[in-house]
């Protein structure tokens, strides 16, 4: 029999919706300071081809020239200890209904020296 969990996919101050960027992104549900840790987009696994494996919460960030929230590497989380990973932070206040936006590198994940040859933090 199947637990109940509190586990979501996505923080309960964020979803998904239709994108003016491009697609669909990931919008606030609610008002968030600057500094806000929205959690992990990215996990490092070498099993993938471009060593990380995208969670939801990575899914649907869509790319700003002028970003409102900083993806960061980290080698640790406090819940789950040493683990190398990619999250987002906040880099403003951020209105209800404000789509979350980072300033990335399209597709130089197939670049296995991506990490080395490109800063991660804006």
């Amino acid at each position: 029999m199947i637990q109940d969990s509190s586990w979501r996919p996505l923080p309960g101050f964020l979803t998904i919706k239709e994108s003016n960027i491009e697609g669909l992104g990931l919008f606030t549900t609610e008002t968030l300071p600057a500094g806000t840790d929205l959690g992990i987009t990215h996990i490092y696994d070498t099993r993938f081809q471009d060593g990380y494996i995208r969670l939801p919460l990575g899914a649907f960030i869509n790319h700003h020239e002028i970003p409102n929230c900083n993806a960061i590497l980290s080698e640790n989380d406090p819940i789950t200890g040493p683990l190398k990973h990619i999250r987002i932070v906040t880099l403003v206040d951020l209105a209800e209904g404000t789509e979350i936006t980072v300033k990335y590198i399209i597709n130089k994940l197939e670049n296995p020296n991506w990490e080395k040859e490109y800063e991660i933090t804006q």
